[in-house]
């Protein structure tokens, strides 16, 4: 099964603490720490889900998520924008770039892993998994 997570995110902080926490919970994590290389990455692995910051150097989040919405092979795979932005409208304005749902930074570590899971596809839930496991339909 596909549990790999793409991370584009610059700050070294950010980065380590989400990885940190994907990992530690059975997710492999790919790093990225710019927009170009974040999309240049999301073709070549097909993550699970893109973890995407907006404040990014050369592109930011608003044109990676739309970039990476141009890629068919991409529609199944939820963008979900972690970001300091918290002003009316932000919110908004990523997800009508391309962005699937929205995590507010600080990353609160009790919370990330259930904000990001309910954006993944419905076959990473647990329940179901137990029951896949188990024969139960």
């Amino acid at each position: 099964m596909n549990n790999r997570i793409l991370v584009i995110e610059d700050n070294e902080q950010n980065l380590y603490l989400m990885r940190f926490l994907l990992e530690k919970n059975g997710f492999a994590v790919i790093g990225a720490e710019n927009g170009r290389k974040g999309i240049e990455l999301a073709l070549s692995s097909r993550p699970l889900a893109i973890l995407l910051d907006i404040q990014l150097p050369e592109m930011d989040g608003y044109a990676v998520a739309a970039e990476l919405k141009k890629h068919g092979e991409l529609d199944q795979v939820p963008i979900i924008a972690v970001t300091s932005y918290a002003m009316v409208g932000d919110r908004e304005r990523i997800l009508s770039a391309g962005a699937t749902g929205y995590i507010e930074k600080p990353i609160d570590p009790d919370t990330f892993l259930t904000e990001m899971s309910q954006y993944l596809p419905k076959k990473r839930n647990n329940k179901e998994d137990e029951n896949e496991n188990s024969g139960c339909r």
